[in-house]
């Protein structure tokens, strides 16, 4: 379904073997269950999982580089001392924002104090959403598709951006499937005296997966807060193709979840992405707006300060 303001994606999954799953599982909580108009449902894979599963669909952990098809795409790179590298925009949770980025070196400067020039921060001004936009952009637009929360209590502003994107998975008409386990240990059979916590015994265990009468991943597109960020309309469809190359790489790559949880495409509802289509959208938008786009920034990042 899409609209000017939303594009929903629906896909409806199945395990790709067997019929049992494991869902993520929270502290305290375990699998999280709740009651929809379908039965008892659950859910399978997060929000916040889900943004990152789709931002991993940019990057490259065998290059430790963004994918070759986003060339030329900012980011934000942290390196040791000695330019060996760390992480990257793309892998941390609070991306822009990282602790990392906000306590390493950029030419010298502070992180914490570079970013906030970039982003236009002044004591008694307005906030322009739009100059963070831009800045935003302009380092990692990425970062936009995701959000990115400012969280400084020594800046006149935090700057919050919330996700373009929202994808999360759920099943319905949901059934425990409770089985057993044990560690076995052909050594020592007996678990005494401390010998569990330090691996030894034979240690019995149980596990909880599910079966379920649908599961379903949604994605839904916000147009209208892509727009509202104020870029070029170039720089407005350079977003919109890293949406759909993120989605379609992710589909195409098959969701596998956990070692218990590789899930299977059924039907697709709506318009599924092509990955070489939007990869080529991506290549050409690039051209387009490249005044609007900084080189990648690296940042150098030497340990936590005390405190």
């Amino acid at each position: 379904m899409t609209t000017n303001a939303r594009t929903v994606l629906k896909v409806e999954l199945r395990p790709l073997v067997g019929s049992r799953f494991q869902p993520t599982g929270f502290p305290d909580l375990g699998a999280a269950e709740f009651d929809s108009g379908d039965g008892r449902a659950l859910l399978v894979e997060s929000a916040q999982s889900m943004a990152n599963r789709l931002e991993a669909a940019t990057w490259d952990d065998a290059r430790a580089d963004q994918a070759e098809a986003l060339a030329g795409l900012p980011y934000v790179k942290v390196v040791d001392g000695s330019g060996a590298f760390l992480s990257s925009s793309r892998l941390e949770a609070h991306r822009l924002a990282s602790a990392y980025v906000m306590s390493g070196t950029i030419d010298g400067v502070k992180g914490e104090d570079w970013m906030r020039g970039r982003l236009g921060l002044q004591a008694g001004r307005p906030l322009d959403h739009r100059a963070v936009a831009r800045a935003c952009f302009a380092l990692d637009p990425v970062s936009l598709v995701h959000g990115v929360f400012f969280a400084r209590k020594a800046w006149p502003w935090q700057p919050k951006i919330a996700r373009a994107v929202t994808s999360f998975i759920e099943a319905y008409d949901v059934r425990p499937a409770v089985s057993g386990g044990v560690k076995r240990d052909v050594v020592i059979n007996e678990a005494k005296d401390g010998a569990t916590a330090e691996g030894y015994g034979t240690v019995p265990h149980h596990r909880v997966e599910y079966t379920a009468g649908r599961i379903t991943a949604y994605f839904a597109i916000d147009h209208s807060q892509v727009r509202s960020y104020g870029l070029s309309k170039a720089g407005t469809a350079l977003l919109t193709a890293l949406i759909d190359y993120e989605i379609g790489s992710l589909l195409d790559g098959g969701l596998r979840l956990r070692t218990a949880c590789d899930l299977d495409i059924v039907a697709v509802l709506g318009e599924r992405p092509d990955t070489a289509d939007a990869a080529g959208r991506v290549a050409k938008l690039l051209g387009e707006c490249g005044d609007e786009l900084a080189p990648v920034t690296t940042v150098t990042w030497t340990g936590r300060a005390k405190g």
